[in-house]
């Protein structure tokens, strides 16, 4: 089992406008209202990079920055795991719009973007950092994987890591055989399990088959088709600072299996 310890939390998705405002939303305390998922630019994108960036860059920086609000690190100290199932799907229908076209020629920036670690670019240009980044893809089981990856390196490299889940609904026709309906992002700031001062800590591991941690009550079912999505039952114990186990789908013999300490 690794150890590790949540210092902060971000969230983007539709009614859960940042971790404050979402937190009681997700503890049960007050009642979720549908509203769109917030378009906002994060602020700390450049004017240059706000211009060239995608929604799918914008959502996940958007999501890391709110878990930087806790303020108990700069972006420039973190290294990071971006998880996605699907990458940008609206850069993708944009490319094969055009390479079905006569002409087939590809615009330079959606090429740019539509590299898989496009959001892992953006932050680093905008927080200035030169630590370790990556950046993986698992389908549904994606966020699964990024916390695994991320747990491991805050246990082995003994320093902050965050890992940032994102991913978008695709337009149609690619919607017809990808079903996300709504957009979602999320981003967890870890450290180390020896951490003095946490939200909660976690004891992560995997473990043989066993029935997953049921979707939180109170959200859209419109949500469950979002891979990203599936950090929720995780985040609705952060916001009710529950001791308990939440088990994820990770594969057909194993899932992850985290366990949950109250923070300081």
């Amino acid at each position: 089992m690794m150890r590790v310890s949540v210092m902060g939390v971000g969230i983007a998705g539709p009614g859960l406008d940042g971790w404050e405002a979402a937190r009681p939303i997700l503890a049960g305390l007050s009642d979720h209202r549908m509203t769109p998922v917030s378009r906002a630019i994060p602020s700390i994108l450049s004017a240059v990079e706000r211009r060239r960036s995608s929604q799918s860059a914008r959502l996940a920086i958007l999501a890391a920055q709110d878990a930087l609000a806790a303020g108990r690190a700069s972006g420039d100290e973190i290294a990071t795991v971006f998880a996605s199932s699907d990458g940008d799907g609206d850069i993708t229908h944009e490319i094969c719009q055009s390479l079905a076209g006569a002409v087939r020629e590809i615009s330079p920036t959606s090429f740019h973007n539509s590299v898989y670690n496009a959001p892992s670019g953006y932050w680093s240009i905008a927080t200035r950092s030169r630590l370790a980044s990556t950046t993986v893809c698992a389908y549904d089981v994606s966020f699964a994987a990024g916390l695994i990856e991320a747990a491991a390196y805050a246990t082995v490299e003994h320093q902050p890591v965050m890992v940032i889940a994102s991913d978008l609904p695709f337009p149609d026709p690619l919607h017809s055989i990808r079903q996300v309906e709504e957009s979602f992002a999320a981003a967890l700031l870890l450290s180390p399990g020896d951490s003095t001062e946490f939200l909660m800590r976690w004891e992560i591991g995997l473990e043989p088959r066993r029935t997953a941690t049921g979707f939180p009550q109170g959200l859209p079912d419109s949500l469950r088709s979002n891979p990203a999505a599936r950090c929720l039952p995780l985040l609705t114990r952060l916001a009710k600072g529950h001791g308990d186990t939440v088990t994820l789908d990770y594969s057909d013999e194993q899932d992850l299996v985290i366990r949950c300490e109250p923070g300081t």
